[in-house]
């Protein structure tokens, strides 16, 4: 018979299980206000709620905002039924501590017993002792205290004492975990000087398994110091390429200088497999070791495990490896349970399935690992002084780039980016400590490997164009090439000029305001390039960051597209700052002339015709004919000219169609559909850049297209007309046609469009301001 306290708790932990899992919110709308800013704590309330809200509210804390879910919910750990068990375990935890003081010893000692023998059965290592905990290094920081009560005898009544006449010395690989030598050494109340780092091969085997031939020297060493070494932590798979040491020589080493050897890593879940390295089994030999089950098999809040062997029971007590608090002996409850679910199949069976993920080619038993650690590399032919790479070729930043594009497209394979010592940024793949998370199957490793396919051509492109268009750039005038060895895209680039103001600070906000202009520009084109401001703590300002490109990309074209909208820009923001000023003493001037070209009427005219009614019979009887005159007020010249030129040109012209007018140089020709800054690449049906001659021609006629005028139809005053100059320079404005404004001001500055003012008179005279908003190039 089950005990129905237990019963209904399993039943209730499934329910709450069921309703946090649950990811679809089935609030109304005054829950999800409620909730809105649940990070400010509200007030408790008296009366209390029921489960079923309670379990809502920490629904709602988990999932968090809605874009915070999309972004991080592929790293979350899948539970299954494996861990409800788990979580199950540190329930029936509390509900076991409330047991009388004879029947909670029992019950404690028959689950640690139990889960021991079977860890050390599992993982080969006889008359083993375990040490369950939280903090994967809390096992070895009580390790470390054993070794010092077991070496220094006098270490529990004279204390720190000891430790000054002789002082301990604990070795760690270079190629250990970061912090953990600092960590130990905080713990334990030592200094620094006692934690030794020894480095790894550089000219015989892995680089990152440790030197032994070194590491005897420097026992040898620091025992001619007065030194003790004490205790030498080796790895079985290190933290970034998962290599293991030479545990077999590092054992005898240890031995020979009475030492302890700690070993810890993935590849120890190994030794449950049928076949086992010889380097790896080398670890069952070993004083302590510490086991990661619940990344390994996926079970979620399990202890970590360390087995050890030591025959004084009272050291072990004192050095906290063990308790006489029946309560602490419940931390392996949860794995208990959990070892009783999967079975030993069950175990052996999840290791398996991840080491079967890796394919490794045949290589030396030292350096087995079922992880792999590969980074993008590319062949250069101008390599520099003996062989070495270009600085100027940012492969890690390309395999960041690699790490972190696979990461999103295949979140189920687990790969993560890792920053070595010698190898610099580097991609991985850890099954052992990702696939039972995250339920890695073969489908997952068959589509990252699609992926990768499918990303090396463009990283290899990349790379090759990124010194082509270097030259491009400091080929440029107004250009300027930015060296940023952290961007994994084509470039940096900066628009620049050079002013003889002395204000620094007025210049450098011209500049942002230009370069941010001409990055909205670039990416309003329709092209496949990304255009960013750069990485969120870059150290460039005002810089044009551009991505990933592929072999088809016309460098020049891109690069003579960027000086050009630049230039563009600056010369549209002078002209504005220039415009009002210059707008101003034309009205000035034209108001001068007008009150003289009234005058000089009068005097031609007489002053009968001045009369309304007079004026009226006398133009009748005699009419006066007088020529049109006027003046026309160029923006960019900043003068007034007359307007007799242009009256006779509009009066030859009247009813004929005006050229048209010539695109721009920039505007590159391309076929139907075709994106800017690409080449028209040969393919296999034998379509080149010859053949597209007649596409090309449509779409020129498509461009071509001038206003039809009949011959009777006169141009008002704000009609466009057409710069008959095919050899004007282009217009500030983006159309690709080369246009004139004719426009009439008027002298209280009320603006008629976004092109000018009017001048008006009552007289047969008119002044027009002529908007020529052609740039006058050098």
């Amino acid at each position: 018979m089950v005990d129905p306290t237990l019963a209904e708790m399993g039943k209730n932990l499934n329910e709450a299980m069921k309703m946090l899992e649950d990811n679809q919110r089935k609030v109304e709308e005054e829950n999800e206000k409620k909730y809105a800013r649940k990070d400010i704590p509200g007030p408790l309330q008296g009366s209390g709620q029921d489960m079923v809200s309670i379990l809502q509210l920490v629904q709602n804390l988990m999932h968090g905002e809605e874009e915070e879910e999309t972004s991080q919910s592929y790293r979350l750990q899948n539970v299954g039924e494996q861990g409800h068990m788990a979580l199950l375990g540190h329930s029936l935890a509390a509900y076991i501590s409330v047991l009388d003081r004879e029947r909670l010893r029992k019950l404690t000692t028959r689950i640690l017993s139990d889960t021991t023998l079977w860890l050390c059965r599992l993982f080969r290592y006889e008359n083993g002792s375990a040490y369950y905990h939280e903090d994967d290094r809390e096992g070895l920081l009580k390790i470390c205290r054993l070794v010092i009560h077991t070496r220094y005898e006098d270490y529990t009544l004279e204390g720190f004492n000891v430790l000054y006449t002789k002082q301990p010395v604990i070795y760690i690989s270079s190629a250990a975990r970061a912090g953990l030598g600092q960590a130990l050494c905080n713990q334990l109340g030592l200094p620094l000087s006692c934690m030794c780092r020894v480095p790894c091969n550089t000219m015989f085997g892995s680089q990152h398994q440790m030197d032994v031939a070194l590491l005897d020297r420097l026992i040898k060493d620091d025992v001619e110091c007065g030194k003790l070494p004490l205790l030498l932590v080796a790895n079985a798979g290190t933290p970034g390429a998962g290599h293991t040491d030479k545990l077999g020589r590092l054992k005898e080493l240890c031995e020979q200088h009475k030492m302890w050897l700690h070993v810890e890593g993935v590849n120890l879940a190994t030794l449950a497999l049928g076949y086992v390295s010889s380097s790896v089994l080398a670890a069952t030999k070993c004083d302590s070791m510490t086991l990661t089950l619940g990344s390994w098999l996926g079970l979620p809040a399990v202890p970590a495990v360390t087995l050890y062997r030591h025959e004084d029971p009272s050291l072990s007590l004192a050095a906290g490896l063990t308790s006489s608090q029946p309560v602490e002996k419940l931390r392996a409850l949860p794995l208990w349970l959990s070892l009783q679910y999967l079975g030993h199949d069950g175990i052996v069976e999840r290791i398996k399935h991840a080491s079967q993920l890796v394919s490794n080619s045949p290589v030396e038993d030292e350096l087995s690992s079922p992880v792999v650690v590969f980074k993008f590399f590319q062949e250069y032919s101008n390599r520099g002084p003996a062989g070495a790479i270009p600085a100027h070729f940012p492969d890690c930043a390309l395999s960041l780039q690699l790490g972190e594009q696979l990461a999103q497209l295949v979140p189920a394979s687990g790969v993560d980016v890792v920053e070595l010592e010698d190898e610099g940024t580097c991609v991985r793949f850890s099954p052992l400590m990702t696939s039972a998370v995250l339920g890695t199957e073969i489908q997952d490793i068959d589509h990252l490997v699609d992926c990768l396919k499918m990303k090396i051509p463009v990283l290899t492109s990349t790379l090759q164009l990124r010194e082509e268009f270097e030259q491009e750039v400091r080929r440029t005038v107004s250009l300027l090439y930015i060296e940023d060895l952290g961007w994994p895209g084509l470039g940096v680039v900066r628009y620049n000029y050079h002013s003889d103001e002395k204000n620094d600070d007025k210049q450098e906000k011209e500049l942002e305001k230009i370069n941010t202009e001409l990055l909205k520009k670039l990416n309003e084109l329709e092209s496949d390039l990304t255009f960013s401001l750069g990485p969120e703590f870059g150290g460039q300002k005002n810089c044009v960051y551009i991505g990933m490109v592929t072999e088809d990309l016309d460098v020049s074209e891109l690069v003579e597209t960027i000086a050009a909208t630049g230039r563009e820009i600056e010369e549209n923001s002078r002209l504005l700052e220039n415009m009002t000023e210059v707008v101003r003493k034309g009205i000035q001037e034209a108001q001068l002339q007008l009150q003289k070209a009234n005058e000089e009427r009068l005097l031609e005219e007489g002053l009968l015709r001045q009369i309304p009614v007079v004026g009226s019979v006398l133009n009748w009887f005699s009419p006066f004919q007088a020529s049109p005159k006027g003046r026309t007020f160029n923006l960019t010249a900043g003068s007034l000219e007359s307007t007799e030129s242009m009256y006779v040109s509009k009066a030859q012209g009247t009813g004929t169609t005006p050229p048209p007018t010539p695109t721009s140089s920039l505007a590159k020709q391309r076929l139907p559909g075709q994106k800017a800054f690409k080449r028209s690449l040969r393919s296999s049906d034998g379509f080149s850049e010859t053949s597209s001659i007649s596409h090309c021609d449509d779409l020129d006629k498509l461009d071509q297209r001038p206003p039809n005028l009949s011959p009777g139809q006169e141009q008002g005053p704000l009609e466009m007309e057409r710069a008959e100059d095919p050899s004007s320079p282009a217009p500030l404005h983006t159309s690709s046609q080369a246009e004139k404004k004719t426009l009439h001001v008027n002298p209280h500055f009320f603006p008629v469009n976004d092109w000018g003012l009017r001048l008006q008179t009552n007289s047969t005279q008119n002044f027009f301001f002529f908007l020529d908003m052609r740039v006058q190039k050098t």
